[in-house]
């Protein structure tokens, strides 16, 4: 690139508030040895901006992010706003189909000497972000869940093929930069002939086109079992909205839990650095909080944006933060509470930054 990429930083609430500064701190670590120039934006979102400004989303934030290559987004912790007030909304619907951030990239992998239910796991779950059955984000107005009597509710699941073939895209694309080049798509096109047919369809096509690339088909209900006896037969696994969402959760618990689960929202254009778990009012304020998840997402964001613009600094601030995280993982010195340590959020942060 012949500029500076541009990040945006929102801390989101509750722990974001402690978790996303040790994510920047990595990040901005990482980018200076890799020689990487990176301007940050520091955004306000949530909570703190309500108080401040009476607006969760305050005015222009949207149209600053359309300026921007990508953002990391600490947890938000919507459940905790006023109810009565049209200002208080919960920014995820509308951050990811704002910048159509159709792809959710949610990585599970058993870390050595970390506890978990399966050795060896090291896969990617692949989830259509944009459509299907959350009826925030479904249709153009409304909602797509209604109640036309008390006593009965429809909700609508919304399939296209442009968003089918996007996400089976994305998937094969980063199939390609892993060892085992693997696409598994998760679908029940036995029952939903019409709406997982067409997904299936259209993951089919894609695989056409990336012949390298292995591909294979397997019913939600069936994946679930197998996920659950050998985690370690998949890759990368693409599938649709609700169903990824379930999966990857349980997928997260197979591999150490929430805390351990990061995640990325991208786009045609942009990206989002997001990680799984919520935002844990309990333990907000305290310095206890798990980074990982968080810093892990960042480190995702920076090596999309570095493929994405063809720039190997940020492929390498990348590589940087995910050999730091596994030294300070395997050498157990700083890691949080619920990782077996007695660091705190910011003392394991440092860690980090001091193993590069």
């Amino acid at each position: 690139m012949n500029r500076a990429l541009k990040i945006g930083i929102l801390e989101g609430d509750d722990i974001g508030l402690e978790v996303v500064p040790e994510t920047i701190k990595v990040m901005k670590a990482a980018a200076a040895k890799a020689g990487l120039a990176i301007e940050w934006f520091p955004m306000p979102i949530g909570k703190t901006a309500f108080d401040k400004s009476g607006y969760t989303l305050p005015p222009g934030t949207l149209e600053k992010l359309f300026t921007l290559d990508g953002w990391v987004l600490g947890p938000i912790g919507h459940q905790a706003y006023p109810k009565d007030n049209p200002n208080a909304i919960n920014p995820h619907p509308i951050l990811r189909k704002n910048y159509d951030l159709f792809a959710n990239i949610r990585p599970s992998k058993s870390l050595p000497g970390l506890p978990a239910l399966y050795p060896d796991v090291d896969l990617v779950i692949v989830r259509e972000n944009n459509e299907g059955f959350p009826p925030d984000r479904n249709v153009y107005e409304g909602s797509g869940e209604f109640r036309p009597s008390p006593d009965m509710t429809i909700s609508v699941r919304v399939i296209t093929r442009q968003a089918s073939s996007k996400v089976a895209r994305a998937s094969f694309e980063l199939a390609r930069t892993r060892p085992r080049k693997k696409v598994t798509a998760v679908h029940k096109n036995t029952v939903f002939k019409l709406g997982c047919g067409m997904f299936a369809e259209e993951c089919r096509k894609i695989a056409e086109q990336f012949p390298d690339i292995a591909y294979n088909e397997v019913l939600v209900d069936t994946f679930a079992t197998r996920l659950v006896m050998k985690p370690q037969d998949f890759d990368v696994v693409v599938t649709t909205n609700t169903f990824g969402d379930i999966l990857s959760d349980a997928a997260a618990g197979l591999t150490g839990g929430l805390g351990l689960a990061a995640g990325l929202s991208a786009g045609p254009d942009r990206a989002m650095a997001q990680a799984t778990h919520g935002s844990a009012p309990d333990i907000a304020g305290k310095n206890i909080a798990n980074p990982y998840a968080m810093i892990v997402s960042g480190q995702m964001l920076l090596e999309w944006l570095g493929r994405k613009h063809s720039e190997p600094k940020a492929v390498e601030a990348a590589l940087l933060i995910d050999k730091a995280i596994d030294r300070v993982i395997r050498e157990r010195k700083s890691l949080t509470g619920d990782l077996g340590g007695k660091a705190t959020t910011s003392q394991m942060g440092d860690a980090i930054v001091a193993a590069m």
